[in-house]
């Protein structure tokens, strides 16, 4: 299984849309969004994704009730983080800030994913990877980045945008 993980896309709709392609493109099996989505209408255009959508929201996402009833439209799943999944036998902890980790991170734990620093993160300790795939609501070409992690493998590469 192999999962796109997308953070921090503060309304940038023009990068949402390229994201969307390059997820749908990759054919992931399902997308984590790791907050700061801010705005319904982003959530909206996150609607063209073929796999299905989770998330945790970020400090950011202030305007709660559109947000919600955006994603309650949609179909996805998006909670206060932390999110605990557990998908092809990998336990699977998201948050948005990275300082949250050290709350939640258990040794059962195989996958930690984090948004917020916008800063590229691939951490392993041991058995367990630690990912944020970094900036992707910004304007320089080239710069921006969303992640596809692969369960099986737990191997994780960036798609630079």
């Amino acid at each position: 299984m192999r999962i796109g993980v997308v953070s921090d896309t503060h309304n940038n709709l023009k990068n949402v849309a390229k994201i969307v392609e390059l997820f749908n493109a990759a054919r992931v099996d399902r997308v984590i969004h790791t907050g700061d989505v801010t705005q319904a209408k982003t959530i909206h255009a996150f609607a063209n994704l073929t796999a299905p959508l989770w998330g945790v929201f970020g400090n950011n996402d202030q305007e709660r009730e559109s947000l919600d009833a955006a994603i309650a439209e949609r179909g996805f799943r998006f909670v206060e983080p932390p999110l605990e999944l557990h998908w092809h036998d990998r336990r699977i902890v998201v948050v948005h800030d990275p300082r949250d980790l050290a709350g939640v991170l258990r040794d059962g734990h195989d996958l930690a994913l984090h948004g917020h620093t916008h800063h590229h993160r691939l951490e392993r300790s041991g058995s367990r990877l630690i990912f944020n795939p970094g900036e992707c609501a910004g304007h320089l070409e080239g710069y921006n980045a969303v992640g596809i992690v692969d369960l099986a493998s737990l191997d994780a590469h960036l798609l630079r945008f």
